[in-house]
């Protein structure tokens, strides 16, 4: 379903730097060379980015350039971390960290946890939906399961764009987001929910990022610690970033600009999450000096579906479309994308299946075929007719292969014939690795000849068939492997989440098939309603729902089905339409002419070699932080937030300190932060002291910060002018 399982799994680690670099197409070895400085990569869909970037970082740790422990590489899945771990490692770069965003982030706040706040971490709690129904009944308020996930959702939207609860409604309508409830009952939830995870000592996942963050910023020396062990990142999928995960990677950056970023604005399909492309789009902006790399030779698909492709992006509008990257395919051609009408939702699923039983029986792999849909609702009716037509499916987004109980108990087994070897009675006729992987799963269900039919039993065959045959893949590649060899490859991929092929029809929502791919794709339902869905108003939500079709076309390598339905039921009105989106493109209809590529062509633009002086320099060059009393250079963080030695004599209006304490706490209580996410006390000393009367002066006091001035300025500087907010607020 990836690239990468569809070519060799286990390749020759290459002998030497300069081997890393053989095969890789012109853009890609450019990406693969640019070491030093920052670099942004623009890469189309099937250009090979993620074999750029490893390749990238194992020439660098190879040619002895990178230290493989001061490289952290970041993407968005565990799955994706996975196979980028598993690529560095089959390239020889061993010990370079490849995590996603928040395992980096909870690894950082675990260790540093003790140093920064004190005492036990708080627990973190896998799934806040229960919480979020705990938060609705303390509230009186119903909410059925559908209500429940997506109130879920505006609070994640919420915490990672860095709204508190008071601020919800207001961010909510400048974002354009129609909330599914009104915006003060999801405002008020959202603050219980913050109330309850306090008083219950735990956090979610968004609290990994903001604390790790908070940290960073009021902490220098830790943030000092990090920057010592990180030299060098790397971002995948760059135009997915939430403001708060670019928060992040400014504080791990620091005042150094070693830093590659990876991405397509064509492909953010994530915004109702808080993903945004204006990071990748500005990354020019930011970083005159950086080298741009386009890499738009598509390898995955034929020209016929590269043509759709460009095709559906030429009819783009907006930002996004602006820097749009066309494909050029590099493979021989194939046929074109069939386009198919039908009666209703019914008929669509059954002639789907059918095609696709006829493909099976002419020796296309069940494994590389897709069905995606824009709904998960959609699932259900091609469930009914795949099983009808007797061919085997598997869901996409459903329980993890790892997490399988036969998956599971065969593991354990494997295990255990690993570890009595010899001892072991179902291994006496086995002669090599893989007919010892066979003997043992022969007890679990396995067999030659799966069984009949497509339920439990077929589904239990086909987990247990998907290892038998990464064993026989594994032991072509490793020479000599042994079964011990093999459970801890499983165990390598069971904490990647990064599991091998079943035998089976893939069905998927679009969003989630976002970096899969298969030869042959069925995209259903594209019509009026469905795509653009009906809940797309803005023109920024139409133009994502063309990006995410975008993104099912380019999963297809050799064959696109492109089909919708009439009417939803037999015998309904048939009043649907084809999707504006296809218009222009499918034989048949007319529309508005593309526009012409404005920034398509591939190839590499230089940073500047001196800035132009209509530029501005991205930083300037810190001075030395002195004692205002004695003038000694502060080195000391706390020291340096208060502009004195720590003995040297404190002017603090203490009355004023106490007010910003009280103050804090309840700004804390509000926003269901820790305190010294607001102020850490050494921030509220300095203000203290200073008593600054305008936001210049405020701002000037390390600690505070842009972010912070914008949200509490007004607070702390009516507080340092002697008003009581408390009067102020009755009088309101």
């Amino acid at each position: 379903m990836t690239a990468a399982t569809h070519s060799t799994l286990f390749p020759r680690v290459p002998d030497s730097a300069d081997a890393v670099l053989e095969g890789l197409d012109p853009e890609q070895r450019e990406v693969a060379t640019a070491l030093r400085g920052p670099v942004c990569v623009l890469a189309g869909a099937g250009t090979g980015k993620t074999r750029a970037i490893t390749h990238r970082i194992a020439y660098g740790v190879r040619a002895g350039i990178l230290q493989p422990s001061s490289v952290l590489a970041v993407t968005f899945t565990n799955r994706a971390a996975g196979e980028m771990r598993g690529r560095l490692r089959q390239l020889g770069a061993v010990g370079v960290q490849a995590r996603t965003f928040h395992s980096a982030a909870l690894r950082q706040l675990q260790y540093f946890w003790p140093k920064a706040v004190g005492g036990s971490m708080p627990r973190l709690v896998d799934r806040k939906i229960q919480l979020v129904a705990d938060a609705a009944a303390a509230c009186r308020i119903r909410l059925d399961r559908g209500e429940l996930r997506d109130v879920t959702g505006e609070i994640e939207w919420s915490k990672v764009t860095q709204t508190v609860p008071a601020d919800y409604a207001a961010a909510a309508a400048k974002a354009g987001r129609e909330s599914p409830r009104d915006p003060a009952e999801i405002a008020q939830l959202y603050s219980v929910y913050e109330d309850l995870k306090r008083d219950r000592s735990v956090i979610d996942f968004e609290d990994v990022l903001l604390l790790t963050v908070a940290v960073l910023q009021d902490r220098h020396d830790i943030a000092e610690q990090v920057r010592a062990q990180y030299q060098h990142f790397v971002v995948d999928e760059y135009q997915d970033v939430s403001p708060l995960q670019q928060r992040l990677l400014e504080l791990w950056l620091g005042e150094r600009d070693d830093l590659c970023v990876v991405g397509d604005a064509s492909q953010t399909i994530y915004s109702f999450t808080g993903a945004t492309p204006d990071h990748l789009l500005d990354f020019r902006a930011r970083h005159p000096g950086a080298t741009v790399v386009k890499l738009v030779r598509d390898y995955r698909s034929t020209p016929q579906v590269v043509h759709l492709a460009n095709g559906l992006l030429a009819q783009a509008r907006g930002r996004a479309a602006d820097h749009r990257l066309e494909l050029v395919s590099q493979r021989a051609a194939g046929p074109e994308p069939r386009y198919t009408e039908y009666t209703d939702e019914p008929a669509e699923a059954e002639g789907a299946a059918r095609r696709i039983r006829e493909l099976i029986d002419a020796g296309t792999p069940a494994s590389e075929i897709a069905i995606l849909f824009r709904t998960n609702s959609q699932s259900e009716t091609y469930e009914q007719a795949l099983a009808d037509a007797g061919v085997p499916y598997q869901l996409r987004g459903a329980e993890r292969f790892f997490d399988r109980p036969e998956v599971r108990r065969a593991i354990v087994n494997l295990r255990g014939a690993a570890r009595f070897g010899g001892n072991d009675s179902r291994l006496d006729d086995a002669v090599d690795l893989p007919s010892q992987v066979r003997a043992v799963l022969s007890g679990e269900g396995w067999s030659t000849e799966p069984p009949a039919g497509s339920g439990a039993v077929r589904e239990r065959w086909e987990s247990l068939a998907a290892l038998v045959n990464l064993a026989h893949d594994f032991a072509a590649a490793q020479q000599g492997a042994t079964l011990a060899d093999l459970v801890a490859e499983l165990d390598e991929r069971a904490n990647a989440q990064h599991a091998p092929t079943v035998q089976g029809v893939t069905l998927a929502s679009l969003h989630s098939a976002k970096g899969l791919e298969w030869d042959v794709v069925f995209l259903v339902g594209v019509a009026e309603g469905m795509m653009p869905i009906t809940y797309a108003k803005t023109d920024e939500q139409i133009e994502e729902e063309r990006r995410l079709l975008y993104v099912g076309v380019t999963r297809a390598r050799e064959r696109l089905h492109v089909s919708w339905a009439l009417s939803r039921s037999p015998g309904g009105r048939p009043n649907r339409r084809p999707s504006r989106f296809l218009d222009g493109l499918r034989p048949g209809s007319t529309g508005a002419a593309g526009r012409g590529a404005t920034g398509g062509a591939g190839g590499v633009e230089r940073g500047y070699t001196s800035r132009p002086e209509s530029v501005a320099p991205r930083r300037t060059q810190r001075t030395p932080a002195r004692c205002r009393v004695c003038g000694r250079t502060l080195t000391d963080a706390g020291e340096m937030k208060l502009m004195r030695c720590e003995d040297c004599p404190s002017d603090m209006d203490e009355g004023l300190y106490e007010r910003l304490r009280e103050w804090r706490a309840e700004q804390a209580r509000r926003s269901g932060q820790p305190a010294f996410c607001v102020f850490t006390d050494k921030t509220l000393m300095a203000i203290a002291e200073a008593v600054p009367d305008d936001a210049h002066e405020l701002a000037r006091i390390p600690g505070v910060g842009q972010r912070k001035l914008n949200r509490y300025g007004a607070d702390v500087l009516a507080l340092c002018a002697g008003q009581d907010l408390a009067a102020d607020g009755e009088k309101d």
